[in-house]
């Protein structure tokens, strides 16, 4: 199988190492800026280009791994390609493709957070498909089976629901570590040492729901530490306010 990787980032770097790993032809590699398609061609010994003109039309898949506003534009420059047409995104419908004129397409949306520096197993990816029509829907499960062992089929409305609970799950949490780094680097004091609370939070959700495992003081609706914590941030209004609304819908939630 002949594919082309329309992009150069996070996704398209995993996505297409997969590929390659899996036997698939990664042709071509393309980005607007020439040295990052050189990079990733460079590990899956394929052919970068910079001008989508030059774009082989005769691959049998062709994935776009752009940014969501880039998707549309993108997609109508395949308009006529012999193969499959396939974005990555979890928050843009499936008719986008459609609308630029594409008659054999699809969806593949990676459920993970990928960074170029770090390794994981493809494997345990949960990928979700969607086609334009039953045809397109067999060929992204054939492709998809030989990338992953966790594929389901998941309507544009699902994804965008599972996009939202992600950026919950992952963006907002990593920023809340971010933010936590902050209070202690301010005290000399280390992130390190929250790592195990950390793996152990996570290890938690693995076998039981979030709602049953939940501790803190706000849970306990414990207002004097609470008060105690907001008497540490009066200086930094912006965590303070980040602290009392996740106080008060975790006290919403459970009292």
């Amino acid at each position: 199988m002949k594919i082309v990787c329309l992009g150069s980032g996070n996704v398209a770097t995993h996505l297409a190492k997969a590929i390659k790993e899996s036997g698939g032809d990664l042709i071509q590699i393309w980005s607007k800026t020439l040295a990052n398609a050189q990079a990733l061609a460079s590990v899956l010994n394929s052919r970068p280009v910079d001008d989508i003109k030059d774009i082989d039309r005769d691959a049998d898949l062709y994935l776009i791994c752009v940014k969501d506003d880039a998707i549309e534009t993108v997609a109508a420059q395949l308009t006529g390609v012999k193969g499959l047409v396939v974005h990555t995104s979890g928050a843009t419908a499936i008719e986008i493709l459609e609308r630029v004129g594409l008659s054999n397409y699809g969806v593949m949306y990676p459920l993970q957070t990928f960074s170029k520096s770090r390794n994981l197993d493809f494997k345990q990816v949960p990928l979700c498909l969607e086609a334009g029509s039953e045809g397109a829907l067999q060929q992204l499960h054939a492709i998809a089976a030989r990338l992953s062992s966790l594929v389901y089929e998941v309507s544009s409305d699902d994804r965008k629901l599972l996009h939202l609970a992600a950026v919950f799950a992952c963006n907002f949490t990593n920023h809340l570590y971010h933010l936590s780094a902050k209070i202690l680097q301010q005290n000399q004091l280390h992130f390190d040492m929250l790592k195990p609370l950390i793996i152990e939070t996570a290890a938690k959700v693995q076998t039981a729901l979030p709602e049953s495992v939940q501790t803190g003081p706000a849970v306990r609706n414990d207002e004097l530490t609470m008060n105690k914590h907001l008497e540490l941030l009066k200086n930094m209004p912006e965590l303070a306010d980040i602290y009392e609304t996740l106080s008060n819908s975790i006290k919403k939630t459970y009292l």
